[in-house]
C-alpha cells in the first residue's frame, strides 16, 4: 500500500525569506546609463557630426533634461513627445524622460500633421521636443491639438538645413535650466510605463503601444546576447530611434558602453562614409537599407575595415539580397518582431555548421525568422480559432503568437483591442507562418495579405522573394487583385534598379520558371513603391492601385 501523504509545510527555502532592498530592485534600463558613466566616463558615447559626448557628459545631459522637465512641472505618468531625426537629443530623451517616471513618446517623423495631432492628444503629451526640420508638419499638428503643449525646438547645428522655430526655447537652452546632478530615482515598480509607441495606423487611427521598464531592460539585454555584441561596439543609427525606441538599442548600447554614431540622412553613400570614418561595427535597418547598400554605385562604396554586422527585420529580406550582402562583406542577422514586442523578439540564430553550406542555401536559411529571443518566454504558430499548435512540417500555416515579458502592457485607452490582441493568453501578431521541423518559424504573410486564388492560398512573401531574385529588380510587392473567375489573383508591383529594364512578360516568365503557375502574378505594374519611414512597403495603397491595374 502507498504510504500516507505527509502533511505539506512551507518549503525550508522560502521560510522567513522576504523581498527587501538588499535583494530586489525593479529592472530598468536607466541603470545601464548610470553604470556606463561610472565605468567608462571618458569613452565616447555619442557622435554627431563634429560633436562628441562622453558617457559622463551624456549622463549629465540626461540628468539636465530630467531636471529641466521637472522644473516645468513634468512628473510621473506625464508624457513627453519627441519629433526628431537620429540625433543626440532623441538619444538623451530615451533616458532623461523616464528618469522622472514620465513616459517617452517618440513620434514617426513621416506622419502627417493631423495624425501627429491625434498622437499628441491621445497620449496627453505635456511637452514636445521638436526638430526644426519637421516644423511644417509640427505647425499643422499644433494648430489642431486640444491641449496646451510646451514646445522645445531642437535646432541642430549639424543639420543640412533648419526650419521655423516654433518653441518657447531651444533644446540647449532648456538643458541649461537643468541640474547635471539631478537626483533622479529608479521606478518604484518595473511595470511602470517607460514609453509609448504608436503603430502606423494604415487602416485608421494609430494604436498606442505601452512599454514597461522591465520589458525595455530585458529586450535591451536580449539584443546584446542574440547579436553576440561585445563591449564597446560602434553602432550606426540607420534605424530610426522613433521606431520601437530604436528596437531598444539606445539602452543596449549603454549597457555595453557602445558608441552611437548619429545619421540624419540614411543613404548608401553616408553609410559607407560613416563605416570608413568611425569604423562602424554594427547597424540595423529594414531590407530597403540593405538594398541601397548592395546596389550602391562605385563612387559611393568604400572598402570595409572589417566585417560589419547588420541586423534586419520588417518583411523577410529576399534570399538574393542576403547573399549579396554577405558577398559584400556584411554579416546579416535576421530578426522579427512588432511594435507590440519592443521590436525584435525572434531571431534566426545561426548554427556554425551552416557556414559550410553554399551561400545561396545559407541565404535561404537566414531568410527564416527563427526562434524566440532570450527574453521571450513563448513563441508559437497556432490555429487562432482552436489555439492548437500547427504541425512542425514547414507547410501548415497558422498565426504567429508571443508570450512573455517583452510583450507590451497593452494599447493605451483601447481595452477592446487589448483584449482581442491577448485572447487565449497569447499576443496575436496577425502574421501567418509555419514552423519547420528544427523549430524555426518562417513568415508566409500577414493574415490580411494572404491571396486566395481559386481556393488555393498563395503567400505574397513567396512570390515577392521570387521576383526579387530577378537581376533587374530592386523591390517587389505582391497583393491580391479581385478576379471574376478566381476570386483574386496575384498582382505584382515592381521597382527596377537604376539603369535596368524588364518587361511584364519577362517578370511573369521568370516566375513561371521557378514556382507553380497558379502562384505567378497575372499583372505586373512598374514604378516606385510607396514605403513607410521604416522601409515597409505600404500594401494598403497597393491594394487600391491593384483594383485599377
Amino acid at each position: 500500500m502507498p504510504s500516507p501523504a505527509r502533511p505539506r509545510s512551507p518549503s525550508i527555502h522560502a521560510r522567513d525569506l522576504e523581498r527587501n532592498a538588499a535583494n530586489f530592485a525593479p529592472l530598468s534600463p536607466l541603470s545601464f546609463l548610470e553604470r556606463a558613466a561610472g565605468t567608462y566616463p571618458d569613452r565616447v558615447a555619442v557622435i554627431h557630426g563634429r560633436k562628441r559626448f562622453s558617457w559622463k557628459e551624456t549622463y549629465a545631459r540626461c540628468r539636465r533634461l530630467a531636471s529641466a522637465l521637472a522644473r516645468r512641472g513634468v512628473g510621473p505618468g506625464d508624457t513627453v513627445a519627441v519629433m526628431a531625426a537620429n540625433t543626440p537629443e532623441i538619444y538623451e530623451a530615451s533616458f532623461g524622460v523616464p528618469m522622472l517616471g514620465a513616459v517617452l513618446n517618440t513620434l514617426n517623423v513621416r506622419l502627417d500633421g493631423a495624425t501627429i495631432a491625434f498622437c499628441l492628444d491621445h497620449g496627453e503629451a505635456t511637452v514636445l521636443l521638436a526638430d526644426t526640420e519637421f516644423a511644417n508638419v509640427v505647425k499643422v499638428a499644433l494648430a489642431q491639438v486640444k491641449r496646451k503643449i510646451l514646445v522645445v525646438d531642437i535646432a541642430d547645428s549639424e543639420a543640412e538645413a533648419g526650419g521655423e522655430r516654433l518653441g518657447e526655447t531651444d533644446y540647449e537652452s532648456f538643458l541649461a535650466e537643468g541640474d547635471p546632478n539631478f537626483a533622479w530615482t529608479m521606478p518604484a515598480d518595473e511595470w511602470d510605463a517607460i514609453s509609448l509607441n504608436y503603430t502606423s495606423g494604415t487602416t485608421g487611427n494609430p494604436k498606442g503601444v505601452v512599454y514597461h521598464h522591465r520589458g525595455a531592460y530585458l529586450n535591451a539585454l536580449s539584443n546584446i546576447v542574440g547579436w553576440n555584441m561585445g563591449h564597446h561596439p560602434v553602432y550606426l543609427w540607420t534605424l530610426p530611434m522613433f521606431h520601437c525606441n530604436g528596437w531598444c538599442y539606445p539602452w543596449s548600447l549603454a549597457a555595453i558602453g557602445g558608441t552611437s554614431v548619429c545619421l540624419r540622412r540614411v543613404s548608401a553613400a553616408n553609410i559607407y562614409a560613416a563605416i570608413a570614418e568611425h569604423k562602424v561595427t554594427h547597424f540595423c535597418g529594414a531590407p530597403i537599407v540593405l538594398n541601397s547598400v548592395v546596389n550602391a554605385t562605385a563612387a559611393e562604396k568604400k572598402p570595409l575595415p572589417h566585417t560589419v554586422q547588420v541586423m534586419t527585420a520588417a518583411a523577410a529580406p529576399p534570399a538574393a539580397t542576403l547573399a549579396d550582402m554577405q558577398q559584400a562583406g556584411f554579416n546579416v542577422t535576421h530578426v522579427y518582431g512588432l511594435t507590440e514586442t519592443y521590436g525584435p523578439a525572434v531571431i534566426c540564430s545561426w548554427h556554425p555548421e551552416w557556414d559550410a553550406l553554399p551561400i545561396e542555401q545559407q541565404a535561404k536559411l537566414k531568410s527564416r525568422q527563427g526562434v524566440r529571443y532570450h527574453a521571450l518566454e513563448g513563441l508559437a504558430v497556432m490555429d487562432p480559432d482552436t489555439m492548437a499548435p500547427v504541425p512542425a512540417d514547414g507547410m501548415t500555416m497558422g498565426e504567429v503568437m508571443f508570450r512573455g515579458n517583452i510583450v507590451m502592457k497593452g494599447y493605451l485607452k483601447n481595452p477592446k483591442a487589448t483584449a482581442a490582441a491577448f485572447k487565449g493568453g497569447w499576443f496575436h501578431s496577425g502574421d501567418l507562418g509555419v514552423r519547420h521541423p528544427d523549430g524555426y518559424i518562417q513568415l508566409k504573410d500577414r493574415s490580411k495579405d494572404i491571396i486566395i486564388s481559386g481556393g488555393e492560398n498563395i503567400s505574397s512573401i513567396e512570390v515577392e522573394g521570387t521576383i526579387a531574385a530577378h537581376p533587374a529588380v530592386l523591390f517587389a510587392a505582391v497583393v491580391a487583385k479581385p478576379d471574376a473567375k478566381w476570386g483574386e489573383t496575384p498582382c505584382a508591383f515592381v521597382e527596377l534598379k537604376p539603369g535596368k529594364s524588364a518587361g511584364v512578360d519577362e517578370i511573369i516568365a521568370f516566375c513561371r520558371e521557378r514556382m507553380a503557375k497558379f502562384k505567378c502574378p497575372r499583372h505586373v505594374v512598374f514604378g516606385p513603391l510607396p514605403k513607410t519611414s521604416t522601409g515597409k512597403i505600404q500594401k494598403y495603397k497597393l491594394r487600391e492601385m491593384a483594383k485599377e491595374a
